[in-house]
């Protein structure tokens, strides 16, 4: 770790796990929230339009959900203004809105994956547990959201890794400040841009193995309840 510091700046790695960690606790959580408060309409266009919505920042370029993010949260800005003015904090180009930016990325993984795994949760169990008078709540946390953990596992992972991955809105509210903003892959952006591509490289080889492990334990975990369902 010390002969890798003193190659390049290990800064953009402590502010991407930073980020990453923070966002995907955000995501996680919220992401679950949506799902389920979607899939509790009533109203299937109600549904469908909320799924377009939660999923739109998955479809647009980063670049313009930054400009939207930028837009609301730019010192001039609704809530920049209101924060700054009444907190003395300026959201745009800080470590905050490095979380901003890619909980907003990458909430729709999340939200999608945890509501496609409630819905594949077979009814039978949920439609016995309310035979046996169990609550609503109860139902949830007991059956629903045990049987679909897999599923929502994978969509925190998937989450996570599109975080650690994330440049475009990060770049247009975060900005490339050095140990404060600049994040794994803006740091590549900046050395390539300088023409250090060796310690571009060395941004690259750490964001694929972090994200390596990440996908390969998703994997395995999978693969061994897999397993341990088949006995």
């Amino acid at each position: 770790m010390i002969v890798l510091e003193m190659m390049v700046d290990l800064s953009p790695l402590y502010v991407s796990l930073k980020t990453a960690i923070i966002t995907i606790i955000i995501t996680f959580f919220f992401g679950l929230f949506l799902a389920k408060w979607t899939l509790n309409r009533k109203h299937d266009l109600t549904k469908i339009i909320l799924d377009g919505i939660f999923t739109m920042p998955l479809v647009l370029p980063p670049t313009v959900m930054g400009f939207f993010l930028l837009m609301i949260f730019g010192v001039n800005q609704p809530i920049g203004k209101l924060f700054f003015h009444v907190f003395h904090y300026k959201i745009a180009f800080s470590f905050s809105a490095t979380v901003i930016a890619a909980v907003v990325i990458s909430c729709p993984l999340m939200y999608r994956s945890a509501k496609a795994a409630m819905e594949q949760v077979n009814h039978d169990l949920i439609d016995a547990g309310r035979t046996l008078g169990m609550s609503e709540k109860r139902i949830f946390f007991t059956v629903i959201l045990p049987e679909a953990m897999p599923g929502i596992i994978s969509g925190g992972v998937l989450s996570f890794a599109r975080g650690l991955g994330e440049f475009g809105a990060t770049a247009m509210l975060a900005g490339n400040i050095v140990g404060k903003t600049r994040t794994l892959p803006i740091a590549v952006y900046s050395e390539v841009m300088s023409g250090n591509y060796d310690n571009a490289g060395v941004y690259v080889f750490i964001i694929v193995v972090i994200c390596l492990i990440a996908v390969v334990g998703v994997n395995i975990y999978q693969y061994s309840l897999k397993k341990k369902r088949s006995f």
